[in-house]
């Protein structure tokens, strides 16, 4: 859903974007074409470098890159917050807040500035498994300036983009296992990551093994699709049709592989060298976090000179779990657990309501946060405290 802290070291830095466009007469500077990009709904968001903001487009069954022009460096790390963040879009946007549905949050790591993906009609969002894409289709990209707190509608009516095809996203006419009213194509696009030259899309796609991770490199070229597999402790079977919900490329043992959060909350390796095109994956269960909980963003931090990785979820805590657990780590779940966890260790920290996470600079992380009240705060967490 977002770009991911940018350290080195256990997990690979986010690298240089430029992406090939669609449309009119490409910009030579950026690759870019101007124009007004064909987004039916903002599914995901994450951030490449020099302001290009990757959104994820479940509906459309495609991926856009566009240049926001957001490039100025703001060279600080204090925190941000600001109450009531729906409140604030709703008076922006002439509604109330009762109708402001937010769908992803991205931070730009440049200006630190926040985006998000915004819808209105959050009437729908009547059960506690449904997520925002399962509800509406998010169609307004929101600006935050995190200098001032001043709220902006982002235009893309003329913007520099580039758009490139899902091949064989999941057919809209299939419904899901048991939310049963409600067409699979909402989970086209679950997640995006931008990391060493490529983006990787998790989500459905229409094959017999629909669970996906598609790559595409840049300037936008062929796309490559992988289909995974997983074992699930707590439901005691193999699954190839529920999608990464959160994940995160790192380095372990010399080795690239993709960590993978899955509903439930199965925690799983893949091998990157594993993820080729028409290939079929088995991933490493190494980890059950808790069953009942949708996994919801994943971050990596430094503390003390180490760097931590910190999971958010929907119905369970801040989960800090240590890079070097995972290297020492040399098992697999393959059957059904008993126990509630199992696997890798994780220390909990407190922080109920968490909706959306994000890095915002090296000191802090920045959440969505739904208090007793019944309000939603963009509010900071300071590394230190995990």
């Amino acid at each position: 859903m977002t770009m991911r802290a940018p350290f080195t070291g256990t997990l690979f830095i986010l690298a240089t974007l430029f992406a090939a466009g669609d449309g009119a007469a490409a910009d030579p500077a950026s690759g870019l074409a101007r124009g007004k990009p064909r987004i039916l709904s903002m599914s995901a968001l994450a951030f490449g470098p020099d302001g290009i903001l990757f959104i994820g487009d479940g509906k459309g069954g495609a991926v856009h890159a566009v240049d926001t022009g957001d490039r100025q460096p703001r060279g600080k790390d204090d925190e941000f917050r600001t109450s009531d963040i729906e409140g604030k879009i709703a008076a922006r946007l002439g509604t109330s807040p009762a109708e402001i549905m937010i769908h992803d949050m991205a931070v730009n790591p440049v200006s630190q500035n926040v985006y998000m993906a915004v819808s209105r009609g959050r009437g729908q969002w009547d059960y506690q498994w449904k997520l925002p894409n399962h509800v509406t289709e998010a169609q307004i990209l929101v600006k935050i300036a995190v200098d001032g707190g001043a709220i902006d509608v982002v235009s893309l009516d003329d913007v520099p983009h580039a758009r490139k095809e899902i091949p064989n996203p999941v057919d809209a006419a299939k419904k899901h296992a048991w939310m049963k009213d409600m067409s699979l194509r909402t989970e086209t696009i679950t997640d995006l990551v931008w990391s060493d030259g490529t983006l990787y899309v998790a989500g459905l796609s229409n094959e017999e093994f629909a669970a996906a991770l598609w790559k595409m490199p840049y300037p936008f070229s062929d796309v490559a699709v992988t289909t995974l597999e997983i074992y699930h402790g707590a439901h005691g079977a193999f699954e190839t049709q529920a999608p990464i919900q959160a994940f995160l490329p790192y380095v372990v043992n010399g080795e690239k592989q993709l960590l993978a959060a899955y509903l439930c909350t199965p925690l799983v390796t893949f091998k990157m060298s594993d993820l080729r095109n028409g290939a079929h994956v088995k991933g490493r269960t190494i980890a059950e976090l808790g069953s009942g909980n949708y996994p919801l963003d994943m971050v990596v931090y430094r503390k003390d000179g180490k760097e931590k990785l910190l999971i958010a979820n929907s119905n369970l805590p801040f989960m800090v779990v240590d890079p070097a657990d995972i290297a020492s780590y040399t098992g697999s779940i393959t059957s059904e657990v008993k126990e509630y966890v199992a696997g890798v260790k994780w220390e909990p920290r407190s922080g109920t309501g968490i909706l959306q996470m994000d890095t915002l600079n090296e000191k802090v992380i920045l959440a969505l946060q739904r208090f007793p009240s019944g309000t939603l705060d963009v509010v900071s967490f300071d590394v230190r405290r995990f």
